[in-house]
């Protein structure tokens, strides 16, 4: 055998890079084929089977028996024929096993070079099979290095590429560091599997709060929007089921222990965590907390409302440039304008006079 031992490569390969044994036998059948088929053209009937209990690719080459010996490559006499089957007959195929040491040189080469590249192939299918399932998870991983403002992350058997526009503003990272993303893309491409990753996705807050809120696996509690500014701040909408259970305590946690967990993976960002409600109008006071809310004036048709608050909550309501009333209309789906009492009544009495 021009592979020597190829039962510990097989099972070497498999083991360590978690690669089905019955694609690498496979692999390697194929590429005795393909060694084959240089040697000795493609005329030739050839069979290949691996036998485990020797851990040897065992080939075996088939010739018809024949009265006469055209082509010695794919006939045998009937008289050498029945020194291998005394019982064969004119027209049988008799298989007679191949010293593989034969295929030369080149041959060989030629079916390294396939083994290689089936192995390749399998390896990447088998990452991309394992990745595509974890789409919508949490991985930890190590930088390795930063390209052009990508940063590559080494997860062991792969890596994952953090693209700039999905990394947290102002997040630095070294070689080294230690890093947690979600996977929002796994595409099969020439060079492997091409597994992307964000800290910016919405989900990605609501996958670290899954980690860290027993009541959300377990169905107690439900998150049912969420909305951020990656690196300042976010607002996440809880309900549940059970009237036992408050969602929102159970995702601050005590003393804001669970949240806290969350905020220091997103380095500070600020989280809010509103109760949901079926009300929109409810819903959307809730969001804009602790702003108090004196009228909503609602437009279904447009999906908007007019918010009117106290004046001394104005500037709570719509937040440092904006910010919360921003959240707060991603969050709900609406479209919010948020004015103070008096430019409420102002605005009332100057369409009254004109």
């Amino acid at each position: 055998m021009f592979i020597a031992d190829i039962n510990r490569v097989i099972e070497h390969v498999s083991r360590d890079k978690g690669i089905d044994r019955q694609t690498l036998i496979k692999a390697v059948e194929d590429a005795l084929r393909s060694a084959a088929k240089k040697r000795f053209g493609n005329k030739v009937d050839i069979e290949i089977h691996y036998n485990p209990e020797v851990g040897e690719m065992e080939v075996f080459q088939f010739k018809e028996v024949s009265e006469e010996v055209i082509d010695p490559e794919t006939q045998i006499s009937l008289e050498e024929g029945r020194t291998l089957d005394p019982e064969c007959e004119i027209g049988d195929s008799l298989g007679t096993k191949m010293d593989t040491s034969k295929f030369g040189r080149i041959a060989a080469q030629s079916a390294k070079q396939v083994i290689i590249q089936k192995m390749k192939d399998a390896e990447r299918n088998a990452i991309y099979s394992n990745f595509i399932e974890r789409k919508g998870e949490i991985i930890n991983g190590i930088v390795q290095r930063v390209e052009k403002g990508d940063i590559v992350i080494n997860l062991g058997q792969t890596e994952a590429i953090l693209p700039s526009k999905e990394q947290i503003p102002k997040e630095t990272y070294r070689r080294g560091d230690r890093i947690r993303a979600y996977i929002i893309s796994v595409l099969q491409d020439s060079r492997g599997p091409q597994i992307i990753v964000s800290r910016t996705h919405p989900n990605f807050l609501v996958a670290l709060l899954k980690t860290e809120v027993p009541e959300i696996s377990e169905g107690l509690v439900n998150i049912v929007a969420s909305a951020r500014e990656p690196g300042s701040r976010a607002k996440i909408a809880v309900s549940s089921g059970e009237s036992s259970v408050d969602p929102v305590g159970a995702c601050v946690g005590m003393k804001g222990s669970r949240i806290q967990n969350v905020v220091q993976e997103l380095k500070g960002e600020k989280i809010d965590v509103i109760s949901w409600h079926i009300d929109n109008v409810k819903f959307v006071c809730n969001a804009l907390a602790p702003a108090e809310i004196k009228r909503v004036i609602m437009d279904e048709e447009n999906r908007s409302m007019e918010v009117i608050v106290g004046d001394d909550f104005l500037s709570i309501a719509i937040g440092k440039r904006g910010q919360n009333v921003r959240l707060a209309s991603k969050l709900t789906g609406w479209h919010l304008d948020v004015k103070s009492e008096s430019q409420y009544n102002r605005g009332i009495k100057e369409n009254y006079e004109s």
